[in-house]
């Protein structure tokens, strides 16, 4: 069996820093609770869902000898992260990764999932799990104490007969659940995404679980789109880097017919949502919609135009890492004399990181929260 630590893991490509960690207690803990039931699986009858860098698949291959292990990250820094782990742990072939659905989740006999924040992702999981996994299906799922709820037992129990929980462990806890309860509805059947029509913006938004923000309209994104009109005119092509559930991109289609938009995220829940509203606003072939790391897959100077709503949370840390990541690799895609529109938290500061990371950058806008900036590519 390979050498495996838990201290060699890294977050890579995700931002590292001296406070992140690439491993904590929860993945311990889940592990621990798991291990009975992973010594009685058989290959491809674990599925790992939200393991952030890889330490629950690849904790569950080296202490537990499972393989064919199934593997669902939503964020593409987790997954590329995941790959370097386990090559450098020499597992990289004890898994392999998958969308959420009925491939990832087919007759599935233990499921572990890292919890996460949002509860509509979580149900979202669970239904799937509900759906798809066998009968006898077992999952652990676990997280910090701090960031878990009374309202993720009930989502559980919506979706499955038994749920137990875990006495508290390094300020963690695990959900165990099991006997996933039939629905009367054809099996392959999901209520996910959600749409809801906005009538002020003339869009319906759709939404899967794990979307930030879900089918609403993010405050800090309804302020950018009151600039939409003033943004480089002369334009024929743009990219909403972190486009989430689509509102920018699609918003900027329909009110530039001559505008070839690209649509960008890491998340896999945010671009299945991005697509499924472009599709609902007669936009996807208007619109692509693109999982990636950032814009690693936008050439240098290719980019007329950019916007921009930066996440300040990298999962359940509050890090300005990730929006500098992002200013970054705008600053690399922008063409010279094209522009970044970014809308931030006022209490942030971005300006000057935009000034040197992209270009001269001046304040547009400003309300009791936000600020929003056009920062020009040099």
């Amino acid at each position: 069996m390979p050498d495996f630590s838990f201290d060699r893991l890294r977050r890579f490509p995700d931002v590292e820093a001296d406070n992140l960690f690439a491993v904590d207690a929860s993945d311990r803990l889940i592990l621990d609770e798991a291990a009975g039931v992973l010594a009685e699986a058989g290959s491809g009858e674990v599925v790992v869902i939200e393991d952030r860098y890889g330490a629950l698949t690849l904790g569950a291959a080296a202490l537990a000898g499972a393989r064919g292990i199934r593997v669902h990250q939503d964020v593409l820094s987790g997954e590329l992260a995941l790959a370097l782990n386990a090559a450098d742990a020499g597992l990289a072939d004890s898994y392999h990764s998958l969308i959420l659905g009925e491939e990832l989740l087919a007759d599935a006999r233990v499921v572990l999932i890292q919890l996460p924040r949002s509860l509509a992702a979580l149900d979202e999981f669970a239904d799937a799990i509900r759906r798809f996994a066998a009968p006898d299906v077992v999952v652990i799922a676990g997280g910090r104490i701090k960031h878990m709820t009374p309202t993720m037992n009930a989502v559980l129990r919506r979706h499955f007969g038994e749920l137990q929980i875990s006495s508290a462990r390094q300020k963690s806890r695990v959900l165990r659940a099991a006997a996933p309860i039939a629905s009367a509805t054809e099996p392959t059947v999901s209520t996910w995404p959600n749409s809801v029509e906005h009538a002020d913006l003339g869009l319906t938004i759709c939404a899967h679980g794990a979307a930030f923000a879900g089918a609403t309209v993010d405050i800090g994104t309804r302020y950018l789109l009151e600039f939409l009109d003033r943004m480089k005119t002369d334009a024929r092509s743009a990219i909403d880097l972190g486009c989430g559930t689509g509102v920018l991109a699609a918003t900027l289609a329909r009110r530039r017919p001559a505008l070839r938009v690209i649509a960008t995220d890491q998340s896999a829940a945010a671009v299945a949502s991005a697509r499924a509203t472009m599709v609902a606003n007669a936009l996807a072939d208007r619109v692509t919609v693109v999982r990636d790391d950032a814009l690693q897959s936008q050439p240098d100077a290719s980019a007329e135009l950019i916007v921009l709503n930066p996440p300040f949370h990298i999962g359940s840390s509050v890090h300005a890492g990730i929006a500098l990541k992002l200013f970054e690799d705008a600053g690399r895609v922008l063409q010279p004399g094209g522009e970044l529109w970014s809308v931030w938290n006022t209490h942030l500061g971005y300006r000057p990181a935009l000034t040197r990371l992209v270009g001269p950058t001046h304040q547009v806008g400003r309300n009791a929260k936000f600020t929003v900036t056009v920062s020009t590519g040099r």
